[in-house]
């Protein structure tokens, strides 16, 4: 491209690069508009699901169970419904084994202390104490069994029973909330993952490419800026990560849904590759900036190898969406080892060899993300390494 630009005047010049610079545009805020869709679809299913799951827990509890006013039931589905995914089967479980301690705890302190301000504030902290001695942690456990223990201290004076209620609206709210996510309105888990996975591999594809033009134009902190948003990207890893035990659960809990079974699976042993070639993005981001800042000569084929890796990590995440063999992608990997091999033909200073590790690295994962064995994928990759070294050597500039 760059050489296609040399003798055009400066307007013509000018003209390319504010028509790319809109086409990157165009293409950049029509996904974000898709994304902003799909978020919006799952945010609205979550709102159905938590709406449904109040309403038949209700009913349940107050025209089966006879409850005049079954507030916990509701509020008890509704907590396990916005619960994060692939808690909810958890949560359920904390919510019933925190509401049975805080009864139990409360009981028998109230039997033995009374009733009044400083024994409804012993209650409650004891009750608290124990649930945090058996989980180690903050949550839903720990909240209920406070909240139950403030219930049982405060209305036991004028109210009786309380005990047998609370505990059945809990059952009927947890149960009710799983079997609406589970069988009457479970998501699509490969919408969610693929929901998920975007921002993830949007930003890695776009500051890959920055690096890209960074060894391009010689331009250091241009590559730091993208060094920088790779590190970024923890937080939306992470909300994978959930999401992916969301899926888990959802293809577990969900008849509808145990056809997808293999598709999470497959997506659960790709996920780990596919954090791999994150961190190694930043680790070549990294000595990109380096090298730039040590002036470094950098062969043109490692600029072109990280576009290439940019393209794979989109072109995987479209695979995966389409359920299509992942034939681009290990496209991409092979021309990530070749592209590397060619440069490490020319020659390299320490900090561009380290770039080539790294290319050569995170082929090998991307190729392993998209399904191949360890030992496949590093053979394939060793092998275009030595083709474009190959090449290279044929055809020295």
């Amino acid at each position: 491209m760059s050489s296609d630009r040399k003798g055009r005047p400066a307007h013509d010049v000018l003209g390319v690069q504010a028509q790319e610079i809109a086409g990157r545009a165009r293409r950049q805020g029509g996904e974000v508009g898709r994304s902003r869709v799909r978020q919006l679809e799952i945010m609205l299913l979550l709102a159905v699901q938590s709406g449904l799951a109040a309403a038949l827990s209700w009913v349940i509890a107050h025209e089966l169970l006879h409850r005049s006013a079954p507030v916990f039931a509701p509020s008890a589905a509704v907590g396990t419904i916005v619960a994060a995914l692939g808690q909810r089967a958890r949560r359920t479980f904390e919510l019933m084994v925190g509401v049975g301690l805080g009864l139990l705890t409360s009981d028998l302190l109230i039997l033995a202390i009374g009733f009044g301000p400083w024994q409804i504030g012993l209650v409650v902290t004891l009750a608290i104490i124990v649930a945090l001695l058996l989980t180690g942690r903050s949550g839903a456990l720990v909240a209920h069994a406070g909240g139950t223990a403030v219930l049982i201290a405060t209305l036991s004076p004028t109210t009786r029973d309380l005990e047998m209620p609370r505990i059945l609206d809990a059952v009927v709210g947890g149960v009710v909330g799983l079997a609406v996510v589970g069988l009457l309105l479970p998501v699509n888990p490969m919408r969610v993952l693929d929901h998920t996975a975007a921002p993830v591999t949007e930003t890695l594809s776009a500051q890959l490419r920055q690096v890209a033009q960074a060894l391009r134009q010689r331009d250091p902190n241009l590559a730091r800026h993208a060094l920088d948003r790779l590190r970024g990207v923890g937080p939306d890893l992470d909300r994978l990560h959930e999401a992916l035990s969301g899926a888990d659960e959802v293809v577990i809990l969900a008849p509808a849904r145990w056809r997808r079974r293999h598709d999470v699976e497959r997506y659960k042993r790709g996920m780990q590759h596919f954090e791999r070639v994150a961190i190694e993005s930043q680790e070549l981001a990294r000595w990109a900036t380096t090298s730039l800042e040590y002036d470094e000569p950098v062969p043109k084929q490692l600029a072109t190898a990280v576009e290439r890796l940019a393209d794979g990590l989109r072109l995987l995440r479209q695979d995966v969406r389409k359920g299509k063999a992942p034939e681009q992608t290990q496209q991409a990997a092979l021309d990530i080892g070749r592209l590397a091999g060619q440069a490490d033909a020319e020659g390299l200073r320490p900090y561009s060899a380290a770039m080539v590790t790294q290319l050569r690295t995170a082929a090998s994962d991307l190729l392993r993300a998209s399904g191949y064995e360890p030992e496949r994928a590093n053979s394939l990759v060793r092998g275009a390494a030595q083709e474009g070294f190959g090449q290279a050597g044929a055809n020295p500039a």
